[in-house]
């Protein structure tokens, strides 16, 4: 089971057109609920905004979850089969209403959820797709290639 001492997490809102980030503590996370809680204290939120919650786990995998409005979180996932055996894992793939068969062999990289979550920002979801399963590309440098599409790289780089 990864350590919560190997991730990364950042948030990332939309406020008058420009990004704000900010580092997110999930060393305490059980529900999704915590998420959003966690992301909305660190970047100190009231609800409404477009804010990105961005994570990677060692070099294993990678997930985003899009809050908006009143509107359910939207999430992606890099590899379903990845996040199994991680308790935080286990919290984005309920989110995502992803049920992963542990029984099931490992076909390699499985992304999952919602594929159009950042097609609004001219990412599709085949481009989403293709950045995940590119062999020999860690879940960092993938978050860094999203963050630089969408526009919030500088705000990637000084979190980390």
């Amino acid at each position: 089971m990864p350590s919560r001492s190997n991730l990364f997490s950042a948030g990332f809102a939309r406020i008058d057109g420009r990004w704000a980030g900010a580092e997110v503590d999930l060393g305490e996370a059980e529900i999704a609920d915590d998420l959003s809680d966690a992301l909305q204290e660190a970047l100190g939120l009231s609800g409404d905004e477009l804010a990105l919650l961005c994570v990677e786990v060692e070099d294993e995998w990678f997930a985003i979850i899009r809050y908006e409005d009143d509107l359910d979180p939207r999430v992606f996932i890099s590899d379903a089969h990845a996040v199994q055996n991680d308790p935080l894992g286990e919290i984005f793939a309920e989110l995502a209403g992803v049920v992963v068969d542990k029984d099931a062999p490992d076909l390699g990289i499985r992304p999952v959820g919602e594929l159009e979550l950042l097609g609004d920002f001219s990412l599709s979801a085949e481009e989403l797709v293709e950045l995940s399963m590119e062999e020999g590309v860690l879940p960092a440098d993938i978050l860094s290639l999203i963050a630089e599409r969408l526009g919030f790289a500088d705000e990637l780089d000084r979190l980390r």
